[in-house]
Protein backbone atom coordinates (compact mmCIF):
# COMPACT_ATOMS: atom_id res chain seq x y z
CA UNK A 1 0.00 0.00 0.00
CA UNK A 2 0.97 3.56 -0.59
CA UNK A 3 0.94 7.18 0.93
CA UNK A 4 -2.47 7.11 -0.32
CA UNK A 5 -5.96 7.40 1.43
CA UNK A 6 -6.36 3.75 2.25
CA UNK A 7 -10.11 2.48 2.70
CA UNK A 8 -11.30 -1.04 4.17
CA UNK A 9 -14.84 -2.21 2.58
CA UNK A 10 -15.87 -5.07 4.13
CA UNK A 11 -18.23 -7.67 1.54
CA UNK A 12 -16.36 -5.90 -1.18
CA UNK A 13 -16.19 -8.56 -4.05
CA UNK A 14 -19.45 -8.27 -4.82
CA UNK A 15 -22.80 -6.32 -5.53
CA UNK A 16 -22.84 -2.46 -3.52
CA UNK A 17 -19.69 -3.97 -1.80
CA UNK A 18 -17.94 -3.82 -4.91
CA UNK A 19 -19.52 -0.36 -6.15
CA UNK A 20 -17.99 1.28 -3.04
CA UNK A 21 -14.56 0.05 -3.61
CA UNK A 22 -14.51 0.81 -7.02
CA UNK A 23 -16.46 4.30 -6.15
CA UNK A 24 -13.86 4.80 -3.43
CA UNK A 25 -10.87 3.60 -5.90
CA UNK A 26 -12.00 6.46 -8.61
CA UNK A 27 -11.31 9.11 -5.52
CA UNK A 28 -8.34 8.24 -5.11
CA UNK A 29 -7.94 5.54 -2.60
CA UNK A 30 -6.09 2.51 -2.42
CA UNK A 31 -8.84 -0.27 -0.73
CA UNK A 32 -8.37 -3.50 0.68
CA UNK A 33 -11.67 -5.58 0.19
CA UNK A 34 -12.98 -8.46 2.49
CA UNK A 35 -14.67 -11.36 1.42
CA UNK A 36 -16.28 -14.47 3.02
CA UNK A 37 -16.80 -17.34 0.15
CA UNK A 38 -16.58 -15.11 -2.68
CA UNK A 39 -12.58 -15.63 -3.50
CA UNK A 40 -12.42 -15.44 -7.26
CA UNK A 41 -14.50 -12.70 -7.22
CA UNK A 42 -12.64 -10.47 -4.74
CA UNK A 43 -9.64 -11.39 -7.22
CA UNK A 44 -11.87 -9.67 -10.06
CA UNK A 45 -12.39 -6.95 -8.20
CA UNK A 46 -9.08 -6.20 -6.82
CA UNK A 47 -7.87 -6.41 -10.76
CA UNK A 48 -10.46 -3.94 -11.68
CA UNK A 49 -9.56 -1.43 -8.85
CA UNK A 50 -6.07 -1.87 -9.82
CA UNK A 51 -6.70 -0.46 -13.42
CA UNK A 52 -7.83 2.93 -12.06
CA UNK A 53 -4.79 3.41 -11.22
CA UNK A 54 -4.60 2.72 -7.40
CA UNK A 55 -3.56 -0.54 -5.21
CA UNK A 56 -6.13 -3.17 -3.81
CA UNK A 57 -5.81 -6.02 -1.88
CA UNK A 58 -8.29 -8.66 -0.57
CA UNK A 59 -8.57 -10.48 2.47
CA UNK A 60 -10.61 -13.47 3.61
CA UNK A 61 -12.62 -12.96 6.52
CA UNK A 62 -15.33 -14.74 7.92
CA UNK A 63 -17.46 -11.97 10.03
CA UNK A 64 -19.42 -14.86 12.20
CA UNK A 65 -16.16 -15.73 13.60
CA UNK A 66 -15.76 -12.55 16.30
CA UNK A 67 -12.28 -14.00 17.67
CA UNK A 68 -11.26 -14.29 13.96
CA UNK A 69 -12.45 -10.83 13.45
CA UNK A 70 -10.44 -9.46 16.25
CA UNK A 71 -7.24 -10.81 15.66
CA UNK A 72 -7.45 -9.70 11.59
CA UNK A 73 -8.38 -6.21 13.09
CA UNK A 74 -5.93 -5.89 15.23
CA UNK A 75 -2.99 -7.48 12.96
CA UNK A 76 -4.43 -4.87 10.31
CA UNK A 77 -3.89 -2.32 13.04
CA UNK A 78 -0.08 -3.17 13.38
CA UNK A 79 0.57 -3.78 9.53
CA UNK A 80 -1.12 -1.05 7.20
CA UNK A 81 0.62 2.23 6.90
CA UNK A 82 -2.47 4.31 7.27
CA UNK A 83 -5.91 3.54 7.42
CA UNK A 84 -8.66 6.24 6.52
CA UNK A 85 -11.82 5.23 5.86
CA UNK A 86 -13.94 1.48 7.14
CA UNK A 87 -17.17 0.81 5.45
CA UNK A 88 -19.01 -1.94 6.78
CA UNK A 89 -20.62 -3.35 4.17
CA UNK A 90 -20.54 -7.12 4.78
CA UNK A 91 -24.08 -8.60 5.70
CA UNK A 92 -26.16 -11.88 6.28
CA UNK A 93 -29.87 -11.01 5.12
CA UNK A 94 -33.17 -13.14 4.58
CA UNK A 95 -36.42 -14.06 6.36
CA UNK A 96 -36.62 -15.22 9.63
CA UNK A 97 -40.90 -15.82 10.18
CA UNK A 98 -41.01 -15.95 13.98
CA UNK A 99 -42.54 -19.46 13.81
CA UNK A 100 -39.12 -20.80 12.27
CA UNK A 101 -36.64 -18.61 13.93
CA UNK A 102 -33.97 -19.98 15.17
CA UNK A 103 -31.62 -19.00 18.14
CA UNK A 104 -28.54 -19.90 16.29
CA UNK A 105 -29.73 -17.68 13.30
CA UNK A 106 -30.92 -14.52 15.33
CA UNK A 107 -27.39 -14.99 17.02
CA UNK A 108 -25.90 -15.22 13.43
CA UNK A 109 -27.21 -11.73 12.52
CA UNK A 110 -25.89 -9.87 14.98
CA UNK A 111 -22.45 -11.48 14.64
CA UNK A 112 -22.58 -10.43 11.69
CA UNK A 113 -23.80 -7.28 10.90
CA UNK A 114 -23.56 -5.73 14.12
CA UNK A 115 -20.89 -6.52 16.39
CA UNK A 116 -18.29 -7.72 14.14
CA UNK A 117 -18.21 -4.00 13.08
CA UNK A 118 -18.25 -2.71 16.26
CA UNK A 119 -15.38 -5.20 16.82
CA UNK A 120 -13.65 -3.89 13.51
CA UNK A 121 -14.02 -0.51 14.60
CA UNK A 122 -12.83 -0.67 18.19
CA UNK A 123 -9.35 -2.13 16.39
CA UNK A 124 -9.03 0.38 14.13
CA UNK A 125 -10.08 3.40 15.75
CA UNK A 126 -6.86 4.70 16.66
CA UNK A 127 -5.43 4.09 13.26
CA UNK A 128 -8.36 5.81 11.89
CA UNK A 129 -7.82 8.89 14.50
CA UNK A 130 -4.19 9.01 13.62
CA UNK A 131 -4.31 12.23 10.59
CA UNK A 132 -7.38 13.51 12.80
CA UNK A 133 -10.00 12.95 9.73
CA UNK A 134 -10.70 9.36 9.59
CA UNK A 135 -14.39 7.78 8.76
CA UNK A 136 -16.24 4.79 9.32
CA UNK A 137 -19.66 4.80 6.74
CA UNK A 138 -22.06 1.59 7.81
CA UNK A 139 -24.71 0.36 5.71
CA UNK A 140 -27.69 -0.23 7.38
CA UNK A 141 -31.10 -0.25 6.35
CA UNK A 142 -33.96 1.94 6.11
CA UNK A 143 -36.42 -0.69 6.86
CA UNK A 144 -34.61 -0.94 9.98
CA UNK A 145 -35.16 3.04 11.14
CA UNK A 146 -38.62 2.28 11.68
CA UNK A 147 -39.97 0.99 8.46
CA UNK A 148 -40.24 -2.81 9.80
CA UNK A 149 -41.27 -5.54 7.20
CA UNK A 150 -43.24 -8.78 8.29
CA UNK A 151 -40.82 -11.85 8.56
CA UNK A 152 -37.28 -9.59 9.00
CA UNK A 153 -36.96 -9.38 13.03
CA UNK A 154 -33.73 -10.82 13.15
CA UNK A 155 -31.77 -8.93 10.08
CA UNK A 156 -33.95 -5.95 11.55
CA UNK A 157 -32.89 -6.16 14.90
CA UNK A 158 -29.14 -6.27 13.66
CA UNK A 159 -29.53 -3.29 11.25
CA UNK A 160 -30.86 -1.38 14.41
CA UNK A 161 -28.08 -2.27 16.38
CA UNK A 162 -25.26 -1.06 13.68
CA UNK A 163 -27.76 2.56 13.47
CA UNK A 164 -26.84 2.51 17.29
CA UNK A 165 -23.56 2.13 16.80
CA UNK A 166 -23.15 4.74 14.59
CA UNK A 167 -24.48 7.50 16.58
CA UNK A 168 -22.50 6.12 19.90
CA UNK A 169 -19.41 6.06 18.34
CA UNK A 170 -19.85 9.33 16.72
CA UNK A 171 -19.83 10.73 20.19
CA UNK A 172 -16.88 8.72 21.23
CA UNK A 173 -14.43 9.24 18.23
CA UNK A 174 -15.07 12.67 17.90
CA UNK A 175 -13.54 14.83 16.37
CA UNK A 176 -10.94 12.83 14.71
CA UNK A 177 -12.86 10.14 13.58
CA UNK A 178 -16.52 10.75 11.81
CA UNK A 179 -19.04 7.95 11.91
CA UNK A 180 -22.15 7.91 9.70
CA UNK A 181 -24.39 5.40 7.99
CA UNK A 182 -26.08 4.85 4.60
CA UNK A 183 -29.88 3.69 4.42
CA UNK A 184 -30.36 2.06 1.48
CA UNK A 185 -34.12 0.81 -0.18
CA UNK A 186 -33.40 -1.43 -2.74
CA UNK A 187 -30.18 -0.82 -4.39
CA UNK A 188 -29.66 -4.49 -5.54
CA UNK A 189 -32.19 -7.09 -5.53
CA UNK A 190 -31.71 -10.08 -4.00
CA UNK A 191 -30.36 -13.24 -5.85
CA UNK A 192 -32.82 -15.46 -4.78
CA UNK A 193 -35.69 -16.21 -2.89
CA UNK A 194 -39.31 -14.57 -3.04
CA UNK A 195 -37.70 -10.82 -3.40
CA UNK A 196 -36.02 -12.33 -6.86
CA UNK A 197 -39.51 -12.41 -7.92
CA UNK A 198 -40.49 -10.05 -10.30
CA UNK A 199 -44.03 -9.32 -9.85
CA UNK A 200 -42.57 -8.95 -6.44
CA UNK A 201 -39.98 -5.94 -7.22
CA UNK A 202 -42.90 -4.48 -9.11
CA UNK A 203 -44.77 -4.27 -6.30
CA UNK A 204 -42.92 -2.84 -4.05
CA UNK A 205 -41.69 -0.39 -6.71
CA UNK A 206 -45.47 0.63 -6.59
CA UNK A 207 -44.05 2.15 -2.90
CA UNK A 208 -41.47 4.41 -4.49
CA UNK A 209 -41.79 7.44 -5.36
CA UNK A 210 -38.76 7.84 -7.85
CA UNK A 211 -40.29 4.56 -9.69
CA UNK A 212 -37.56 2.32 -9.54
CA UNK A 213 -35.10 0.63 -7.82
CA UNK A 214 -31.68 2.32 -7.18
CA UNK A 215 -28.24 1.12 -8.07
CA UNK A 216 -25.39 0.05 -5.99
CA UNK A 217 -23.39 2.94 -7.56
CA UNK A 218 -26.38 5.00 -5.88
CA UNK A 219 -25.05 3.92 -2.63
CA UNK A 220 -21.59 3.96 -3.29
CA UNK A 221 -21.52 7.51 -4.29
CA UNK A 222 -23.13 8.59 -0.48
CA UNK A 223 -20.89 6.33 0.38
CA UNK A 224 -18.03 8.24 -0.97
CA UNK A 225 -19.74 11.59 0.22
CA UNK A 226 -19.95 11.01 3.64
CA UNK A 227 -16.39 9.32 3.54
CA UNK A 228 -14.10 11.69 2.41
CA UNK A 229 -16.34 14.78 0.73
CA UNK A 230 -18.47 15.65 4.29
CA UNK A 231 -16.28 16.45 6.78
CA UNK A 232 -19.09 18.27 9.39
CA UNK A 233 -20.87 15.70 9.10
CA UNK A 234 -20.69 12.83 12.10
CA UNK A 235 -23.48 10.42 13.53
CA UNK A 236 -26.09 10.86 10.59
CA UNK A 237 -27.80 8.00 8.79
CA UNK A 238 -28.35 9.26 4.85
CA UNK A 239 -31.28 7.16 3.36
CA UNK A 240 -30.96 6.20 -0.20
CA UNK A 241 -34.13 5.04 -0.88
CA UNK A 242 -35.97 6.68 -4.21
CA UNK A 243 -38.43 8.63 -1.14
CA UNK A 244 -39.98 4.97 -0.04
CA UNK A 245 -39.31 6.27 3.39
CA UNK A 246 -42.14 8.95 2.59
CA UNK A 247 -44.97 6.29 1.10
Amino acid sequence: MSERRLALVTGGARRVGRAIALELARAGCDVLITYNASESEARSASAEIERVGVRARAEALDLNDLERVERFSERLAKELPRVDVLVHNASIYFPTPLASLSPRSAEDFMHVNALAPLVLSRALAPRLAERGRGSIVAMVDMHALGRPRVGMSAYAMSKAALVEMVRSLARELAPAVRVNGVAPGVVAWPESGYEADRAMQQRYLQRVPMGRAGTPEDAAGAVRWLALDAPYVTGEIVRVDGGRWLA
